[in-house]
């Protein structure tokens, strides 16, 4: 019993030892713009990707230090797919959603009222073709737009600020750099084109959230 007493004596400081932790959800929207990549054949030459549209996303986030959180996030972009070549562009409708998780290194401490901060980290984004499929498609010896579903993994890079208002509530802004290989089953190229490297979506968002 002696032992015992010890033992639960010596516990007792040990949550006081471990770093304060909190939680925020928050909201955001913005704009999305893309670099798309370049596609060529023997007879012509163009770029193939995404078209820019608006982001939604939403956040969960988990402070584990005054100076470092870890943060799961959800983004939905809607984003055509787009071939251009010279004055010609196609396009068909798509959206993308992408689901990651970050972590965020702060410059300021947890107790600031403005904090900015680096973030990074690494997920998967599901592409999709959405609607029905043009009967002809200009620019198709380029590229073949498809409605087809395809997920490609994803990093994400970027930083923000976020402002305390007030005790709980949180104005955040938001710039990420979400970067995936070229979903080749959306954007299909004919045996004679070749197209390759990585997609970047360059997402700027601001958002509200609450802390608890």
């Amino acid at each position: 019993m002696k032992l015992l007493s010890r033992i639960a004596l010596l516990a007792i400081p040990l949550p006081c030892l471990l770093p304060a932790q909190s939680w925020e959800v928050s909201g955001s929207a913005g704009y999305g713009v893309f670099h798309n990549v370049n596609v060529n054949n023997s007879s012509a030459s163009g770029t193939a990707g995404f078209d820019s549209g608006v982001v939604f996303g939403a956040a969960l986030t988990n402070r584990v230090s005054r100076w470092v959180s870890g943060e799961a996030r959800y983004t939905y972009n809607s984003d055509d797919l787009k071939v251009t070549s010279g004055s010609v562009t196609a396009k068909a409708s798509a959206a993308s959603h992408a689901i990651h998780y970050d972590v965020l290194i702060h410059a300021t401490s947890a107790e600031s009222r403005i904090r900015p901060f680096l973030a990074a980290g690494a997920g998967v984004k599901l592409y999709r073709g959405t609607g029905a499929e043009p009967a002809y498609q200009p620019l198709g010896n380029l590229v073949v737009l498809t409605h087809t579903n395809e997920a490609q993994p994803l990093v994400s890079v970027g930083g923000g600020v976020k402002f305390l208002i007030s005790r709980r509530a949180i104005l955040r802004f938001d710039v990420r750099d979400y970067a995936t290989p070229v979903p080749t089953s959306l954007l299909a190229t004919p045996p004679n084109s070749r197209t390759g490297g990585w997609i970047h979506d360059l997402a700027f968002m601001v958002g509200v959230g609450a802390g608890f």
